[in-house]
């Protein structure tokens, strides 16, 4: 009778732990995709800020890092109205940049977006 209360302790307790085992790979698995996702949006918002002179207008390109995803990166550049600043001067050609990616995850469409504004006066020569 003691061996197979042992039996059932040691299975309960392995079953338990191979539970946390696989939740904690799930997890480590998705915070590895969120990571290289952020880290793709960043690259892709970083390569329009370097542009010398943005144009308004959506550009969209298919990364072929994750292509069994369809993985596809929209970059959206738009020219925002006169904004003035605390010093009461008016910034001209202040423009909003708008990454979107769009994927497909377990059947669903997922998306994930970062967005920045750039003074493109700061950037000429």
């Amino acid at each position: 009778m003691e061996v197979l209360l042992a039996f059932l302790v040691f299975g309960v307790a392995a079953t338990g732990f191979a539970i946390a085992l696989d939740r904690t790979a799930d997890l480590a698995a998705t915070a590895q995709r969120k990571l290289k996702m952020t880290r793709l949006l960043e690259s892709a918002l970083a390569e329009a800020m370097s542009y010398p002179v943005l144009e308004e207008g959506t550009t969209s390109v298919a990364v072929e890092e994750m292509a069994e995803e369809g993985l596809e990166i929209a970059t959206t550049i738009e020219l925002l109205p006169e904004i003035e600043n605390e010093d009461g001067q008016l910034l001209q050609e202040m423009y909003r940049i708008e990454v979107l990616a769009t994927w497909f995850e377990n059947a669903e469409q997922r998306e994930q977006m970062a967005e920045t504004w750039r003074y493109s006066r700061l950037y000429q020569p």
